[in-house]
């Protein structure tokens, strides 16, 4: 399970759910993969670039959000 509010980007993708309310992993992905272009690439914390590269490794079928 993932907490949205403890990566920033995400918890603003949570914007119209309770952030602090854990989620899996899946609707994590879906949230980041919809909601992409509302994401700020290049001020990802580490923690959660490498959330996205596990989600993405987990649920992308090869797809990859971010070079």
């Amino acid at each position: 399970m993932i907490v949205p509010k403890d990566f920033p980007e995400l918890g603003m993708l949570a914007w119209n759910r309770d952030a602090a309310r854990p989620i899996d992993r899946e609707e994590a992905f879906e949230l980041y993969e919809r909601n992409w272009r509302h994401v700020d690439a290049e001020h990802l914390t580490v923690e959660e670039a490498e959330l996205i590269e596990d989600l993405t490794e987990e649920f992308g079928h090869g797809h990859r959000m971010f070079a």
